[in-house]
């Protein structure tokens, strides 16, 4: 029985990055003096699985974000939709 493979591409940005968040999370991160350990430990202290692998791997572009994930993230930043993945409006609506 022959499977066939189903060619599909995920979604980049237009520069090719798997995300549009790396950026802006590295700024957080790094404006709250946070290293990705510290950060990954927080954020599961406030119930999100989000490990510093996932954290590495978002920063360097290499991993693509669930909405659950975008979610939290802004949540524990305490900003909105629109900075994380735009830049603008950072205050959370």
């Amino acid at each position: 029985m022959n499977k066939k493979k189903h060619n599909t591409a995920r979604l980049r940005a237009e520069d090719g990055n798997k995300n549009l968040i790396s950026d802006r999370l590295l700024e957080l991160r790094t404006k709250h003096k946070l290293s990705q350990r510290a950060l990954a430990a927080k954020l599961q202290l406030c119930g999100y699985d989000i490990d510093r692998n996932i954290i590495t791997r978002i920063e360097n572009n290499e991993r693509f974000v669930t909405d659950i994930e975008i979610k939290a993230l802004c949540s524990f930043f305490k900003v909105s939709y629109q900075y994380l993945i735009d830049g603008n409006d950072e205050k959370q609506t």
